[in-house]
């Protein structure tokens, strides 16, 4: 009783939230959410790291709402998962990696402007997803490419920080093969774009995962930079998500697999020659 007292209001919201915003323009959703981000996260820049975790639950609930907000039509089932996850992970990877840099408005400006750009950019993803364009058409490339792209980006960053907090191998192993099982099934699930997760998804989503995970694990116990580190694994969920990719798209190559070969083998040089034995 308790449960449907608490649901029909939030549902209620939610149908108030989405009628309204329904009358505004696409386009016009799609530019109010990128400037209200962008001015959260330079708020939230102001701040130091010891706070990060206080903003990181609520950015990524602006992030889910203003994701929400830029879509609003046609979000079934595993498409809260695939068309969301996207937005909210470039946010929170932004976040952290501006404390890199030196606190200052020299530096704050220009990357505040860099994210608008960003979240700009996989909400344009999120959307043709969310329409289903024909995957022959050169509209669905550019966003599969411009997905894995800031996927690469944004575990690379995340993985970095991971690394850097010099946890013990377990939480290593754990936060890498949770963290890409989930990039690799939302990249999967952009083949079909159906409504239910598939089976096919899921398996090489795990497969995926649990191979970094490994890798995850040997890594560390190696004298290795944290930033080396984050790089190989990285580079290694680019070759082997890109080559399973095309192979469930029926689309895998002796070309595809030798461009992915040679970043892979590319980035292993790197890893070996960097190794502080």
């Amino acid at each position: 009783m308790l449960k449907s007292n608490l649901i029909k209001p939030i549902r209620h919201i939610f149908f108030v939230f989405r009628k309204r915003a329904s009358k505004i323009e696409k386009r016009f959703r799609f530019a109010i959410s990128v400037i209200a981000l962008a001015l959260l996260l330079g708020v939230a820049t102001l701040f130091y790291f010891q706070q990060a975790l206080y903003f990181i639950p609520f950015l990524i609930l602006a992030s889910f709402i203003a994701a929400y907000f830029s879509l609003l039509e046609g979000i079934n089932k595993i498409g809260w998962f695939g068309l969301f996850f996207m937005p909210i992970m470039v946010t929170v990877s932004f976040y952290l990696f501006y404390f890199l840099f030196p606190g200052r408005w020299l530096t704050r400006v220009p990357f505040t402007i860099i994210y608008a750009i960003s979240f700009y950019a996989t909400l344009l993803c999120s959307n043709i997803f969310n329409i289903g364009v024909e995957k022959s058409l050169q509209l669905y490339r550019a966003a599969f490419s411009v997905n894995f792209f800031f996927q690469s980006i944004t575990m690379f960053v995340i993985l970095n920080l991971l690394y850097s907090l010099r946890l013990p191998f377990v939480f290593n192993a754990l936060g890498t093969g949770i963290m890409t099982g989930l990039f690799s099934g939302q990249l999967f699930w952009t083949i079909r774009l159906k409504k239910q997760l598939e089976y096919e998804v899921l398996h090489y989503a795990i497969f995926v995962g649990y191979i970094l995970m490994q890798l995850a694990l040997i890594l560390s116990f190696v004298p290795v930079d944290p930033v080396i580190m984050s790089l190989f694994i990285t580079a290694l969920y680019y070759s082997l998500a890109g080559i399973i990719y095309h192979y469930i798209d029926q689309k895998l190559f002796k070309e595809t697999i030798r461009e992915y070969v040679i970043v892979l083998i590319f980035v292993f040089t790197i890893l070996i020659l960097s190794l502080n034995w």
